[in-house]
């Protein structure tokens, strides 16, 4: 008896293996908790990623359909994954000092997916390589598209109703039919309806094909069809207030439409992708080629590089910490200063006010140029964080719903700036005019604006290249002090582009240097 039980197998190496990858899964929660709970926390105010909820437990049943192949790999370690992971904790600081949720949120989604070959394998990584990879749905990103989609909205919709012969007149993103006016705002541009075909498309494909090539194609598809119908969608809401009078597809009856619409299309979608369905044949789970036909290390095998790991991942969190803000933030006051040739307006009435949330500080002052008023609007920006930052999407001229300025036009031109050098100023440029549709009244008020952040001393209309500026002036103690100019004067065309272009090119240093006056370094 004592012989046959001297000869008992040996323990499974996944009683060691799961706790120790138990151990720096619920590391990376504690020490990156306020990523995860900033993330949480858009899945349940945001439509668009409330699906994010499902992931987790989607992940978890995915893994659980794959345990009889789990079950005969060997974990083994693999150190020098935490290079990688050093990299992305590297990245999850960079975007944390730059308060970009984006960058973090990816961050810490790459380390636990990186955690599970770390402690457990290439191998074991290898097998649950799907699974690991859709926690990427968890991260709320996507919503940068809205502009572009809102833009191919509006291009499709006006371009279907000239074709169906419904005359139309078109000023931005608002247009006028013979029944009324229409426009296209955030909630019309389908980015919630493609971010949750992308992701649902993803699991079908991974279920119901086991070619590469037809699982790309089916993804594919589930992306290009949402876009599509969503254009089909928009027209025929307009079509269908147009020849109701009015009295169908409006207010909240076009979002109802509309879902309705995306979840039959979608379903199609589904039913003809079944058509081509390679199901996996059922079989007697075996080990991958190339895998340990039995236990390969000892059982404590992974608790040290799950110490190992912990210990690395708390790098991010400790930088991050030692270069806080400091609690006690002084108030900023911005005083724009007197230019010679510019004189101050005695009515300093502000014909546009644009939005900058959080601002440590907002001023403006108008000018008078030729007779003609130029105002400039500062919106300034000190121990900028999530949200509260220049680059902020929250921030903009004017919003999609304003009722009473429309974007007419939005590019970018270059302004020759005296003390610049040579090259030109890029900057923001916008033509907003009055109305809902702009085309009403022969005496609309009009606004020609130019834009441009400053950031780590340089001036920029470039988002990215304002955070990088940002982020290296606050690590080498320069601060990150950081402001969005707005100038504009009244009126549309190449006589008021003049006014204010000339006015910009003389007076920007000066507007820049008294900027430079209050920076304050990092403490």
């Amino acid at each position: 008896m004592s012989a046959v039980l001297s000869a008992a197998a040996p323990a499974s190496p996944w009683r060691s293996a799961l706790p120790a990858l138990a151990l720096v899964l619920l590391a990376i929660g504690a020490l990156y908790s306020d990523t995860f709970v900033a993330m949480a926390g858009i899945w349940t105010r945001s439509e668009t990623f409330a699906h994010a909820w499902l992931v987790p437990p989607i992940v978890l049943w995915l893994v659980w359909r794959l345990r009889g192949e789990l079950a005969l790999l060997a974990p083994k370690p693999a150190p020098w994954l935490l290079l990688p992971m050093a990299v992305v904790a590297l990245a999850w600081l960079l975007g944390d000092l730059a308060g970009i949720n984006a960058v973090t949120q990816l961050a810490v989604t790459a380390l636990l997916v990186l955690a599970v070959p770390a402690v457990l394998g290439l191998a074991v990584g290898r097998q649950i390589m799907f699974p690991l990879g859709f926690l990427f749905f968890m991260v709320p990103i996507g919503e940068f598209t809205t502009g572009v989609m809102m833009q191919w909205t509006a291009d499709f919709t006006v371009w279907a109703l000239v074709a169906t012969g419904v005359p139309v007149y078109r000023e931005g993103l608002q247009f006028v039919i013979p029944s009324g006016a229409w426009s296209v705002i955030e909630a019309c541009s389908g980015v919630r309806y493609l971010i949750a075909s992308f992701m649902v498309g993803t699991l079908f494909a991974y279920l119901n094909y086991r070619s590469a090539k037809r699982r790309w194609i089916f993804v594919g598809v589930s992306i290009l069809v949402p876009i599509v119908a969503n254009w089909v969608r928009a027209y025929l809401i307009v079509m269908l207030g147009h020849l109701s009078g009015n009295k169908l597809a409006v207010g909240v009856d076009h979002l109802i439409y509309g879902w309705v619409f995306f979840g039959v299309v979608i379903g199609i979608m589904f039913v003809i992708g079944a058509r081509w369905s390679e199901p996996l044949p059922e079989k007697t789970p075996t080990a991958p080629a190339g895998a340990a036909a039995g236990p390969t290390v000892a059982a404590a095998g992974p608790w040290p590089a799950a110490v190992l790991t912990v210990t690395a991942l708390a790098f991010g969190p400790a930088a991050s910490w030692a270069l806080q803000h400091p609690v006690d933030m002084p108030p900023v006051k911005v005083a724009l200063p007197d230019l010679p040739g510019a004189p101050a307006a005695d009515n300093q009435t502000l014909k546009l006010q644009p939005h900058f949330d959080g601002a440590a500080a907002l001023a403006h002052r108008v000018y008078v140029v030729d007779g003609q008023p130029v105002t400039v609007h500062v919106g300034y920006y000190r121990y900028q964080t999530y949200g509260i930052k220049v680059t902020s999407s929250n921030n903009m001229l004017v919003h999609s719903e304003d009722p009473h300025w429309n974007r007419l036009s939005v590019g970018t031109v270059r302004v020759p700036v005296t003390g610049l050098g040579s090259e030109a100023l890029a900057m923001r440029a916008t033509q907003l005019v009055s109305g809902r549709t702009g085309a009403i009244s022969a005496q609309r008020d009009a606004l020609l604006v130019r834009q441009v952040m400053w950031a780590g001393g340089r001036l920029t209309t470039n988002s990215q290249k304002a955070v990088v500026a940002g982020v290296l002036a606050r690590l080498t103690g320069q601060g990150d002090d950081a402001a969005m100019l707005t100038i504009y004067t009244e009126g549309e065309g190449p006589v008021a582009a003049r006014r204010v272009d000339a006015f910009i090119g003389q007076h920007l240093p000066a507007l820049v240097a008294h900027l430079e006056q209050l920076r304050s370094p990092a403490r």
